[in-house]
């Protein structure tokens, strides 16, 4: 290529590039919509209702908690239960004062503190519907699939979660899961934190209907699959699986959810301002909130996974985690800061071990030393 057509060549590259901008369409909806976001159970715990609101088009998608409101709820006796705010558009409940019953009816209200907030929601009354206990929980050991360069090594294996479920008196007929999972990871090196434990939660949607079977009974449904990629199977694992009771129009609104959060999103796609909610404004009723108010009884169960599984991945392989070793007392720039000791040895020769990563000498990067309560439940 000559000097000239180089030359034509990256002028061309300059001018397509400087032509890419961004691309926003335009829309009638308002640039910023109330998203409510709460579940009252009939569990003896704190209930919390987070408010936010949406953010315009075209801005990354984050969290945008609001303030500056009164939020209660009221049953179908007249009573009122108040919630505190306890952080930046996270409203909670006091135990004490407030449990959710089966049977009874629930609304939520959202009420300005201030005339610069106008605007004032509710949600339509929402019935408590009495939920069955968990049946079972299991895992079965699944093979991960996939193109895997050293054909000589194992299978890769991961931990499918099942549940098994079903109503007797026939009254619930749509459920919904939500799940945490805890789990014991230990670091290869004897660093003082070396043993911690981590909480993760369900970031899905789990639902079932069983208006289409012969009877109300739920077999072999998929809750959970830990995959190989994570350490979460290395050492013992837990999964505590909640399960709700929901109306028929709640169930409507996580399908439909659900099929928006499973599908690759296009410019003519339903987009979640087109999901209606049960929460609206009482001032202006063409406005439109997201979210839903969730009211459902909920029963539990918890199981424990402690097994073999082949070819975990290693969080912190040894390349990543060896970077260097000093030999005597030499000096080490950053200690503690950028730089951690992951092995002291004294005998025959004195030196350390550092790396540049702290995961591999402190756990607590990733989770904590503190052992859950219900941690020596297993046997």
């Amino acid at each position: 290529m000559n000097r000239i057509s180089a030359q034509v060549f990256v002028l061309s590259v300059f001018l397509l590039g400087s032509c890419i901008t961004q691309f926003v369409p335009e829309t009638r909806e308002s640039k910023e919509l109330l998203v409510v976001e709460g579940v009252i159970t009939d569990q003896p715990v704190p209930y919390t209702i987070k408010l936010s609101s949406t953010l315009p088009i075209g801005i990354r998608n984050m969290a945008n908690p609001v303030t500056g409101y009164n939020v209660s709820i009221t049953d179908d006796l007249g009573n009122r239960f108040i919630f505190e705010e306890t952080d930046t558009g996270t409203y909670v409940s006091d135990p004490a004062k407030f449990r959710g019953m089966a049977g009874r009816f629930y609304a939520l209200n959202i009420n300005s503190k201030t005339s610069a907030k106008n605007h004032n929601y509710e949600s339509y009354p929402v019935e408590m519907k009495p939920v069955p206990p968990i049946d079972s929980i299991y895992y079965e050991k699944v093979e991960i699939p996939g193109d895997y360069r050293y054909k000589w090594r194992e299978q890769p294996e991961g931990c499918q979660v099942y549940l098994n479920t079903h109503d007797p008196a026939g009254q619930c007929r749509y459920y919904r899961w939500e799940y945490s999972e805890t789990w014991e990871f230990r670091l290869r090196y004897s660093v003082p934190n070396h043993i911690c434990w981590a909480t993760s939660f369900s970031d899905k949607i789990n639902i079932k209907s069983t208006t289409s079977m012969s009877e109300p009974r739920i077999i072999r449904y998929p809750i959970n699959l830990v995959s190989n990629q994570t350490d979460r199977l290395k050492v013992k694992y837990s999964i505590l699986v909640n399960q709700y009771s929901i109306s028929e129009d709640e169930y409507n609104y996580w399908e439909k959810l659900q099929n928006v959060s499973e599908q690759v999103g296009g410019l003519y796609d339903m987009i979640p301002a087109a999901i209606e909610s049960n929460v609206y404004c009482l001032d202006n009723p063409d406005e439109k909130v997201l979210g839903y108010f969730s009211v459902s009884a909920a029963s539990s169960k918890r199981i424990f996974v402690k097994d073999h599984f082949n070819n975990l991945v290693d969080m912190y392989p040894i390349d990543e985690c060896n970077a260097d070793t000093i030999w005597g007392d030499a000096y080490i720039p950053y200690l503690n800061s950028t730089v951690w000791i992951i092995i002291e040895s004294y005998y025959p020769t004195r030196y350390s071990v550092i790396t540049y990563t702290r995961g591999c000498a402190d756990c607590t990067t990733r989770g904590t030393t503190q052992e859950p309560s219900f941690w020596k439940d297993y046997k």
